[in-house]
């Protein structure tokens, strides 16, 4: 991706962002949205310049933003998107929209009337903030119903289960329907002009041109289609690629295990080996996906959402499956995530399961293999000692090499293992929000 990172609190931070502002101010000023007759006459289908300036900066956002990401200069993962409260979300457009109505601003144009000397938009301006002050001090009254109803990072295409290139598609055909029939409804309600003297067919060249550019936009996104999470990776570049070189994600199994200790951290063990790996013997409270699987939506999300106090391991036999899912689940913008080092290989020759329940086999693979290199004599999935070395006892732990009839021990107490040394390398990190506010 290109080099667009800003640091917050720099000089550069503060011009690029206060430049943004400033133009969009300019903008609204220009399309008089600092006019509460103008903002107003919305509603009465007398003047729809608020819906059609609002819907064009939304929908060449789209096209530009999806285009971007396409063509691999932005990274849409690393771009915050409010998260969706929905039945509160719909509460708060009802009471915005009639503070709309009734006041003639949104918070936003408010702003620009107020920069405008409006003693309207100051006066609107002033109820905004007041507004604001008061619902802070009371929300913890109603804060069961203000964090209802949470679906987290919500996006069209997963409402409406299509690619990016169709949804900006459909998003653009519908603004452009709407621009048409605002037109018409300007001409009945704006003009006072009858129905049957309204000409159906839009006349101005410019704007049809203009539409048709920016549905062909469109179209050029949707064809190209979103890189996929491997070539992400590619273009993050060597910032990226550091980590892996340096073998920074590559996680020694006695930190695993310390972690699994520690109260203060949830760790998040995804085993990418096959069903019959996996049952031969997995560690305890490991989830089996298959790695294709990872990218899916009902898999993806709760990675990307998880909280910043969890850590995420990435488990094949080897290194080389855990690290190609690695690489992609860090294109898509996955924090807190790592790879076991040696794979489970590693892990049991680190923590051994007792002979006779699996032994090396006869001609081990390569290091970089991601082949087994334990031959087992039968399924013991997580009932091993060795899958939970952080627990110095369970009667959970059977004693495998005793006969049960003869009286074997009915149960295990306690293993000693090796106290490993090993250098930290898990970093809890957590993303910061940079959020916007309302036109």
């Amino acid at each position: 991706m290109l080099p667009y990172t800003l640091t917050s609190g720099t000089l550069g931070y503060a011009l690029v962002f206060g430049a943004i502002g400033f133009g969009f101010g300019v903008a609204l000023e220009l399309a008089g949205f600092g006019d509460t007759r103008k903002l107003a006459a919305q509603f009465y289908f007398k003047d729809l310049t608020v819906l059609k300036v609002m819907f064009t900066g939304i929908i060449v956002a789209a096209v530009l933003v999806a285009g971007a990401t396409a063509f691999g200069l932005l990274d849409m993962s690393r771009v915050w998107v409010n998260p969706t409260y929905l039945w509160p979300g719909i509460v708060g457009g009802l009471v915005m929209g009639v503070g709309f109505i009734l006041g003639g601003f949104c918070p936003g144009t408010a702003v620009v009337g107020a920069s405008t000397l409006k003693i309207d938009g100051m006066l609107f301006l002033g109820g905004v903030l007041a507004g604001a002050g008061l619902f802070g001090e009371t929300v913890g009254h109603f804060e069961t119903f203000f964090m209802s109803s949470s679906m987290g990072r919500f996006t069209l295409p997963e409402l409406f289960g299509l690619p990016v290139g169709a949804t900006v598609m459909l998003v653009v055909a519908m603004a452009l329907a709407m621009f048409w029939g605002a037109e018409l409804l300007e001409r009945r309600f704006g003009q006072g002009r009858p129905w049957k003297e309204i000409a159906l067919a839009p006349r101005s060249f410019a704007k049809l041109a203009a539409a048709g550019l920016l549905m062909a936009l469109a179209l050029v996104v949707a064809v190209r289609g979103q890189p996929t999470p491997e070539e992400k990776f590619a273009l993050l570049g060597a910032d990226a690629r550091r980590p892996v070189e340096e073998r920074g994600i590559f996680v020694h199994p006695g930190e695993v295990v310390a972690l699994r200790n520690d109260l203060n951290v949830q760790v998040v063990v995804l085993d990418l080996r096959d069903e019959h790996d996996f049952n031969l013997f997995h560690l305890g409270g490991a989830r089996r996906i298959a790695p294709e699987a990872l990218f899916r939506p009902e898999t993806l999300k709760p990675l990307l959402e998880q909280p910043a106090s969890t850590v995420t391991f990435l488990v094949s036999n080897g290194e080389a499956t855990a690290l190609a899912a690695w690489k992609g689940l860090e294109a898509m913008g996955a924090p807190n995530l790592y790879v076991i080092e040696g794979g489970m290989n590693g892990w049991l020759e680190k923590y051994a399961v007792p002979a006779c329940v699996a032994e090396p086999a006869a001609s081990a693979p390569a290091a970089s293999s991601d082949a087994p290199r334990f031959r087992f004599a039968y399924a013991t999935g997580a009932s091993l000692p060795a899958a939970w070395p952080e627990l110095p006892h369970s009667r959970a732990f059977r004693s495998p090499c005793e006969d049960p009839v003869s009286g074997g021990a009915p149960d295990h107490e306690g293993t000693t293992w090796p106290a490993y040394a090993f250098a930290k390398k898990v970093k809890l990190q957590s993303k910061a929000a940079v959020k916007g506010g309302c036109g």
